[in-house]
């Protein structure tokens, strides 16, 4: 694991609180130059540190009014059977998250529909029709948000 100095992580807990940020308003929030900004934002792409950038959208813009978790049990467990149910899960544009769980679940989707016809449909269309999966329970999401804050775990 890379060491991160204390610029690595003041870059990074700005990028985490805003992502879409300019270079040049960064490296003013860290007191840097631009240039210098740019050189540690790329390094910490290239070492993996940084994946990505994301946007947040609020669902509902998009006709999306009911979020849910859905809890799976799996009836058997091999590594095919949970790439295939994996991979088909994470095609549903419905599907804004997908947990990998140990414990008596084998995956927690989260995810977002229209409406309750919308929900039930999904449920039983995507996760009730195949024949791995056992057993499922379904939350309904009254509010979903998000940290912003960067975890640190160096130094602990």
């Amino acid at each position: 694991m890379k060491h991160l100095d204390q610029l690595d992580l003041d870059i990074l807990s700005h990028l985490f609180r805003d992502a879409g940020m300019t270079n040049k308003d960064l490296a003013a929030l860290v007191g840097v130059a631009p240039s210098t900004c740019l050189e540690r934002v790329r390094k910490l792409q290239v070492e993996g540190v940084l994946r990505g950038a994301h946007c947040d959208v609020d669902h509902r813009a998009l006709g999306g009014h009911i979020q849910a978790m859905v809890s799976i049990r799996l009836a058997r467990h091999s590594r095919q059977i949970m790439d295939d149910l994996r991979d088909a899960i994470l095609d549903l544009p419905e599907v804004i998250s997908l947990f990998h769980m140990g414990g008596k679940d084998d995956f927690l989707v989260h995810l977002c529909v229209t409406d309750t016809d919308h929900l039930r449909n999904f449920v039983f269309d995507h996760f009730t029709s195949r024949e791995e999966v056992v057993h499922l329970e379904t939350s309904l999401v009254f509010e979903h948000k998000f940290s912003r804050t960067l975890p640190c775990f160096q130094g602990r």
